[in-house]
């Protein structure tokens, strides 16, 4: 019912109540613009900006001092012209969405049962952690100015300069447009979930709706001074009392760890240098001359004119100090409100928040203060709209002001169609699920001390990679252990060893082996590796034996090129009896070393290929290889991956490679070479290398090889030895902080460097699912499950 307005004697209408009537009457804003610029108040308007997390409480002591000093540099950048707002979000997302966000589709191929099981798996995980909170964090901003052509361009110029300032400190940003600041708001005045965000600005017109009905709540109830109710949800906004000498860069975080949905607001003014200073300055000379009037009192009364009141020359001493700091250092002087709003279903929940938080600022000896009657004042000012109503600020300087660090720690949480499971982070026990694909070099390693657990961090991210993406996957065994789990996934196990009947042809090529357009000249070069490695020797080949080698080649895949059957495919004997062809002595010196490797009892490789090297996942099981075809086992292995990649290149298909036991391969000069190769080009074909080891040092062992670890920007890394730790530590950067994550840890735990973050997992995958049997490489375990079937 609307009430009927009467009107006064002068004939106008009385003026309008101030009390709000509606949910919408009391959200403080105006006008919503599609650019994200919002009309707060006639003469004032702001824009938000949201930021990602980084690695603060885990960085290395200096590296924390530059981010801090970074961030005060941040701050000073704001003039007393422009009203800013840092907001702390931490809302519940609606749990049965999130569980359905990691489901992994079914795709009706026969292996609908592995990713119910897998799922099943990632459900578990995610009932241990509190991805069901989602945290993040904004910056908003405000300048006055008469009209939306007027400040637009000012608006536009702050934001870049926030923009490159966040790029600076290596922050993730990016502005928010119309539609996702009221989705903010919406998610804010809307917590307990029951009303979903549902707006259209084309609606706007024809339904004759504003934006604040898109963003409103239900309801609205300050029945008390103290607490009020929003929709299906209790809350209670609070201000920081800062009573403390010292303040700590953990006040924040602990204050953001909180399990529960809660909203943490700074309020920061800048004050304008010389107001600031000259309100120091008059402070001072108050303090002088109530130092004087003491002094005279002590002479009357007959005592000494040296002893003042403590207060006074604390005091005294403080605002001297203070204004030293403005005057002379990168100092300003800021305003700062600080508002904690938190929820609970119930009251009594609320309460427990509440003394949660209380607690929290008391150990920080600093005081939380509920807001008594000021419950919606402190609510609207929650808001990211650069809006304070509470006139409850603290003077800070601009240091003081930075130690409120608004970075803790980044999650690694996405979930697009590609994201793999990597563990939980230990810091939060939320999920860890990332799409290596999207780093700028997706090459991985997995580094750890035997039984830390690094064959199953592989084998789950191959059975992962296998059920959510079409990638093809090969696999180097030379420990005979991926059998059970690819051939689960119905995939090729080839068994190279001398008894064994299953084999691949080293000379076989494709149309795409290279990305020049004559792909005989990479073959080339891996025909002389494979010869360097059989004939040996300090020195390798001579410059003739490598001539005639590349003659021979060139003559023995003319058959093939003019016709490309299978049968065409040349072998090691081609080789082998071209170089019998030629009048070079050195041609012959080769033949004889090559020759156990084609009519000795070493002729494993002087087949035609007779298995299905095309399976979707290929399994090449090096075990039984002896010490004499190990290593050419392996270079022929590698040639073989270089073959799928460059074939799936030209299909537009990712190819995914794991190399167990990647020590041995960094050991012999030509395998090294073959794998800094992959490490170098794979990126740009589609191919993803995975490399495993105990052994740090070999992956450091020459300049050319440790270019595999610069090329590397995820890295697995598990329980490592005293002597790998300092050197990865030297390596990586790692603080002694984040060694100790890998310092005596249990099997599946450890560092997960991904891009440029660092984050302490934990996977502890639960055992009593049949992938784990698949997957587990403790004897106990195996022999366990062998006994279980």
């Amino acid at each position: 019912m609307i009430p009927f307005l009467k009107k006064n004697k002068d004939g106008k209408k009385p003026p309008k109540s101030t009390v709000p009537r509606t949910a919408q009457e009391s959200i403080p804003f105006q006008r919503m613009f599609e650019d994200g610029t919002c009309r707060v108040r006639p003469g004032y308007y702001t824009r938000t900006i949201q930021y990602q997390d980084i690695n603060y409480q885990l960085a290395q002591q200096e590296d924390k001092t530059a981010i801090f000093e970074e961030w005060c540099s941040f701050l000073n950048f704001f003039d007393s012209s422009i009203h800013f707002e840092l907001s702390f979000v931490n809302t519940a997302t609606d749990s049965a969405d999130f569980e359905k966000s990691i489901r992994i589709p079914y795709q009706q191929d026969g292996f609908d049962d592995v990713r119910a099981e897998y799922s099943q798996m990632l459900r578990q995980q995610l009932s241990k952690g509190n991805n069901g909170l989602t945290k993040t964090k904004f910056l908003t901003y405000g300048i006055e100015g008469d009209s939306m052509e007027q400040v637009k361009p000012r608006l536009e110029h702050i934001q870049n300069d926030l923009m490159n300032n966040f790029h600076r400190l290596g922050v993730l940003a990016k502005p928010l447009d119309g539609t996702e600041r009221l989705r903010l708001m919406h998610g804010m005045l809307n917590m307990d979930g029951a009303n979903k965000f549902h707006f259209n600005w084309k609606d706007l017109v024809p339904s004759g709706l504003s934006v604040k009905d898109a963003i409103a709540p239900t309801a609205l109830a300050f029945k008390n001074s103290r607490t009020f109710q929003m929709g299906g949800i209790f809350g209670a906004v609070s201000f920081l009392n800062i009573t403390a000498s010292d303040l700590s860069d953990q006040l924040l975080k602990d204050f953001l760890d909180m399990d529960s949905s809660q909203i943490v607001t700074m309020h920061i003014q800048s004050v304008d240098q010389n107001k600031a200073i000259k309100t120091i300055k008059h402070t001072i000379t108050e303090l002088d001359r109530s130092k004087i009037e003491e002094q005279k009192k002590a002479v009357r009364a007959g005592y000494d004119m040296d002893v003042l009141p403590s207060d006074l020359a604390t005091y005294g001493r403080d605002a001297k100090a203070l204004l030293k700091e403005l005057q002379s250092q990168n100092e300003r002087m800021f305003l700062v409100t600080f508002l904690v709003l938190n929820t609970g279903k119930t009251e009594q929940e609320l309460e427990t928040n509440v003394f949660q938080a209380v607690s929290i600022a008391q150990k920080h000896n600093c005081e939380l203060c509920r807001l008594d009657f000021q419950q919606e004042q402190g609510l609207m000012s929650s808001l990211p709209l650069a809006d304070c109503q509470i006139e409850i600020q603290r003077g800070l300087t601009t240091s003081s002001t930075a130690i409120f660090v608004p970075f803790t720690t980044q999650e690694l949480f996405d979930n697009g169609k590609e994201s793999l499971y990597y563990g939980l982070n230990a810091l939060s026990n939320n999920l860890i699920m990332v799409d290596r694909k999207k780093l700028k070099n997706p090459n991985g390693l997995i580094l750890g001390t035997p039984g830390s657990g690094k064959s199953f961090s592989a084998k789950r991210e191959i059975c992962n990679a296998f059920l959510v993406t079409d990638d093809d996957i090969i696999i180097a065994d030379p420990e005979a252990e991926y059998a059970p789990l690819v051939e689960r996934l119905h995939g090729q196990v080839i068994h190279i060893s001398p008894a064994s009947t299953q084999y691949i042809n080293p000379m076989d090529i494709n149309s795409n082996y290279s990305e020049e357009d004559n792909p005989l000249a990479l073959k080339a070069d891996f025909v002389l590796s494979l010869c360097e490695l059989v004939v040996g020797g300090k020195e390798g080949l001579q410059p003739v034996e490598k001539t005639v080698i590349d003659r021979c080649v060139h003559v023995i895949y003319r058959k093939y090129f003019e016709n490309p059957l299978p049968e065409n495919m040349p072998l090691l004997e081609d080789l082998y009896n071209a170089l019998l062809t030629q009048d070079e002595p050195e041609a012959r010196h080769v033949a004889a070393a090559l020759e156990i490797y084609v009519k000795g009892s070493l002729n494993i490789f002087n087949h035609h290929t007779n298995v299905d090297i095309n399976n979707r996942i290929v399994c090449f099981d090096i075990k039984q290889l002896g010490k004499q075809l190990k290593k050419l086992g392996m270079l022929i292995v590698q040639d073989a991956v270089w073959g799928r990649v460059t074939a799936n290149r030209e299909a537009g298909k990712s190819t995914r490679y794991f190399v167990d036991e990647f020590h041995l391969l960094l050991k012999e000069e030509q395998t090294a070479a073959y794998s800094v190769e992959i490490w170098k080009r794979f990126r740009k074909w589609g191919g993803i290398p995975t490399g495993l080891t105990q052994n740090c040092k070999d992956l450091l062992s020459s300049p050319e090889v440790s270019n595999i670890f610069e090329n590397s920007d995820m890295i697995i890394m598990l329980n490592q030895a005293n002597g790998d730790r300092q050197i990865l530590a030297k390596q990586l950067n790692i603080s002694p902080h984040q060694l100790s994550y890998v310092t005596h840890s249990g099997s599946g735990e450890g560092l997960l460097f991904y891009g440029n973050t660092i984050l302490p997992f934990v996977d502890h995958f639960p055992h009593d699912l049949e992938l784990y049997k698949i997957m587990t490489t403790k004897l106990s375990e195996v022999t366990g499950a062998e006994k279980h079937e």
